[in-house]
C-alpha cells in the first residue's frame, strides 16, 4: 500500500478504480499562410463555435452544479469577447502572416503567463481558465470536442483538469478527482466543491507515476490522503466514513437549493460558522446561505508575529469572492481566555475570562483593530461583508467602535482604497450586560449575534468547561433564554436583524423556540446545516 497526502478541497470519501486522465495532445506549428484575411475568419469562426458550446457546458453545469458553479462558464464566455485577447491573436495572425492556432496558442500562453506572475492567488489560478479557451479554440477550428466517457464510476486521475472537462465527465460516474497540481482557488476545485464531489488537488508528480490505470484507490477527501491498493483495515476505516457521509449526501439531495421556510412561511437565514479560509469547501458543499461567523483570530494564532494587513485581506477576500455575494459575518480578533499569542504579550490573568479578552483587548490596543478594519473594508468590495465585534459590555464600547470605524473609513478614502458601502456592522451578545442595554446598543448596529456559549457562562456563573459543576450549568436555563428574547425584541425595534452563533444555534430542540422569539438567522457548523433546514422546514412559529 502507498499513501500520498495533497490538499483536500471537498470533504468525503471514495474508494474505487483510478482512471489516468490523459488530455488529448495539442501540438501546434506554427505555419506560414498567405491569406490572413482567411485566417481570422477561421478564428471568428471558432469563436462562435466555441460560445455555442459554452452555452451548453453553462446549462449542464446549471443543472449540476447550481448556478455558483455554472457561473465559471458565463466568466469564459466573457473572456472569450476579451478585446485584448482578441486583437493579439488577429495582429499576430497579420504582423507574422501565421495560422490561427499558432496565433491562439502565442496569445494564450502570455496571459496565463502574466495571470501566473501576480502576486493575487485567486488571480494566479485565471491561468487555466485561460488555457481552457485556447484549448477550447483550437480544438474548434477544425472539430467540436465531445463528453468525457467513463465506462464505470471511477476516480479521475490527472496532471490538472480545466472547469470544461470537471463539467463534461458524467457526473454520476465520478467517485472522486485527484490532480498531481492545481490551486484552492480554481474554478476546478470550486467545481468539484459544487458538485459534493471528493477531491484532493496538488499531489505531486510521483503519484502518477506510481499509479496505473485500474488501481484500486481509497480518498479521504477531508483529510487530503490517498491510498493506493490500500490493506483491508484502511479500507474499512474509509467504508465507515464512507457509511457516515451518506445520509448527509441523501439528504443534500433532497435538500439543496430548498429554502429555509418554516410551515407558516417565516423565512429563516442558516448561515455557518467557519474558523478559516480552509472550511470554505465545507461551506459551499453544505449549501449554507453564508458565513455567519468566520473566527478571524485563527489567523493570529500559532504565528510569531502579527499578520499584516495585506496578509489578513488576501484571506478575508478569498472568503468574500468563494462565497460569490452570499453574506459573510466576520468577527474581529477575539484573543484572550482560552485562545492566547506568545507575541501578544499578554499578562497572566487569575481570571482570564473575566480579563483583557476581545474587543476590551482591541480598544487598549486600536492600532491592531485598525489594522485588521483596513483589511476587511479593503476586501468588502468583493462580497457581502458583515463585521462583528466580540464581548461588548458597555454603551461606551459602541459608540468608540462606531468612531474607529468612522477613522479607519477616513484614512482609506484618504490612501484612494476602495471599499464597500453597504458594510453591515454588528456585536455579539456575550453578556448579561449587552442584552440588558440592548435597547441602547440596536440604536448603534445593523445586527446581533448570540454567542449563547458565553451568554450561559457569564449568565450562570459556571465554567462551561469545569466538570465539578455541569450539573449547575443549564444551557437552557429561564434566565439565559429571557436575555436571548430580550435582544430579539430590541434590534428588531431598530430594524436590525439578530443571529445565534453559538452551540445551541444547532440545537433542533431549541429551534422552535429561537424562530417563535424572533431570531432570524442561526449559524452552525457545515455539517448541521441541512439537518438544521430539515428542522426549519417542519417548525411552525405562528405567534411571536
Amino acid at each position: 500500500m502507498l499513501k500520498f497526502i495533497g490538499k483536500g478541497v471537498c470533504g468525503g470519501t471514495a474508494i474505487g478504480p483510478a482512471v489516468i486522465y490523459k488530455k488529448e495532445e495539442l501540438k501546434i506549428k506554427r505555419i506560414a499562410v498567405k491569406d490572413s484575411e482567411n485566417e481570422i475568419l477561421r478564428f471568428e469562426k471558432a469563436k462562435k463555435k466555441s460560445a455555442d458550446m459554452l452555452r451548453e457546458i453553462y446549462e449542464k453545469a446549471l443543472i449540476e452544479v447550481g448556478e455558483t458553479g455554472a457561473e465559471i462558464f458565463q466568466i469564459h464566455l466573457m473572456m472569450l469577447d476579451d478585446e485584448d485577447f482578441n486583437a493579439s491573436v488577429r495582429r499576430i495572425i497579420v504582423h507574422q502572416m501565421v495560422n490561427a492556432e499558432y496565433a491562439i496558442s502565442v496569445t494564450a500562453e502570455n496571459f496565463a503567463h502574466m495571470f501566473s506572475s501576480m502576486d493575487d492567488h485567486y488571480m494566479k489560478a485565471r491561468a487555466i481558465d485561460v488555457k481552457d479557451i485556447s484549448e477550447r479554440l483550437i480544438l474548434a477550428l477544425d472539430k467540436a470536442r465531445g463528453s468525457d466517457t467513463l465506462e464505470r464510476p471511477s476516480i479521475i486521475c490527472a496532471r490538472d483538469l480545466t472547469p470544461s472537462e470537471t463539467v463534461l465527465f458524467d457526473k454520476e460516474k465520478i467517485l472522486g478527482f485527484i490532480t498531481t497540481h492545481g490551486s484552492a482557488n480554481s474554478h476546478t476545485a470550486i467545481l468539484a466543491r459544487n458538485m459534493n464531489i471528493p477531491a484532493v488537488i496538488g499531489v505531486g508528480d510521483s503519484f502518477l507515476l506510481n499509479v496505473k490505470e485500474g488501481d484500486l484507490l481509497a480518498v479521504d477527501g477531508r483529510a487530503g490522503e490517498i491510498f493506493v491498493e490500500p490493506d483491508s483495515e484502511t479500507v474499512i476505516k474509509i467504508r465507515e466514513k464512507e457509511n457516515e457521509n451518506q445520509e448527509k449526501k441523501e439528504l443534500l439531495k433532497k435538500l439543496r437549493g430548498k429554502e429555509n421556510i418554516t410551515l407558516d412561511g417565516k423565512k429563516i437565514n442558516i448561515f455557518a460558522n467557519i474558523q478559516g479560509t480552509e472550511d470554505i469547501g465545507a461551506v459551499l458543499a453544505s449549501d449554507a446561505g453564508g458565513v455567519g461567523l468566520f473566527r478571524s483570530e485563527f489567523l493570529y494564532l500559532d504565528k510569531d508575529t502579527f499578520p499584516g494587513e495585506d496578509e489578513q485581506f488576501e484571506a478575508y477576500k478569498k472568503v468574500l469572492v468563494a462565497m460569490s455575494g452570499k453574506k459573510v459575518i466576520i468577527r474581529t480578533l477575539d484573543i484572550g481566555a482560552d485562545k492566547k499569542a506568545g507575541y501578544f504579550s499578554l499578562d497572566d490573568e487569575e481570571n482570564p475570562a473575566l480579563g483583557l479578552r476581545g474587543l476590551r483587548l482591541c480598544l487598549k490596543r486600536p492600532e491592531i483593530l485598525k489594522t485588521q478594519l483596513r483589511a476587511l473594508f479593503s476586501a468588502s468590495k468583493f462580497g457581502s461583508l458583515g463585521i462583528m465585534f466580540p464581548m461588548v459590555t458597555n454603551f461606551w464600547e459602541g459608540e468608540r467602535i462606531i468612531e474607529i470605524v468612522r477613522e479607519v473609513k477616513s484614512e482609506l478614502d484618504r490612501d484612494g482604497i476602495p471599499y464597500s458601502g453597504d458594510v453591515e456592522l454588528g456585536i455579539m451578545i456575550e453578556t448579561p450586560a449587552a442584552a440588558l442595554i440592548s435597547d441602547k446598543l440596536a440604536a448603534l448596529f445593523d445586527f446581533f449575534s448570540i454567542g449563547t456559549n458565553d451568554l450561559s457562562q457569564y449568565t450562570l456563573a459556571c465554567d462551561r468547561q469545569n466538570p465539578n459543576i455541569e450539573e449547575f450549568f443549564d444551557p437552557y436555563h429561564e434566565g439565559i433564554m429571557k436575555l436571548i428574547k430580550m435582544s430579539a425584541d430590541s434590534i428588531h425595534k431598530e430594524g436590525g436583524w439578530i443571529g445565534i452563533c453559538g452551540e445551541l444555534a444547532g440545537d433542533l430542540t431549541l429551534t422552535e423556540s429561537f424562530l417563535k422569539m424572533g431570531i432570524d438567522e442561526l449559524s452552525v457548523s457545515p455539517s448541521e446545516i441541512l439537518k438544521l433546514r430539515d428542522k426549519v422546514r417542519k417548525t411552525k412559529v405562528g405567534d411571536n
